[in-house]
């Protein structure tokens, strides 16, 4: 069973910078999108941003102009670089690959913004 592990949640201050990280546990056949979502507490989990299998990225309204949403040359590790951080940022975030055999999504790392 494929795993999705990520890395690189923690806290930040705001205006400050952190970068996650998503590694599959093994080679992953029909990869169409990756991506990040993240939950705030009460709230709904929503997405933060997606690359495309052809390399097009997408990102939520809020994020356009401070995340960055990456994939490694092998496209089985995602990343996604947070920069001006802000302290609505807070959340658990999840990695997310959507496959042509199902989702997977990885366990969640936390990250705090500070204001």
């Amino acid at each position: 069973q494929v795993q999705l592990v990520e890395s690189g949640g923690g806290l930040g201050q705001a205006g400050g910078s952190l970068r996650l990280s998503c590694a599959a546990s093994r080679t992953v056949s029909g990869i169409l999108t990756m991506g990040w979502y993240r939950q705030a507490p009460g709230e709904e989990r929503e997405r933060v941003a997606v690359i495309i299998s052809n390399g097009a990225t997408q990102y939520k309204d809020s994020v356009k102009d401070r995340f960055s949403v990456s994939k490694n040359k092998a496209g089985n590790t995602v990343h996604l670089q947070m920069n001006n951080l802000k302290p609505e940022d807070t959340a658990i975030y999840y990695c997310h690959m959507r496959t042509s055999w199902g989702p997977l999504w990885g366990q969640g790392t936390q990250v705090t913004v500070s204001s």
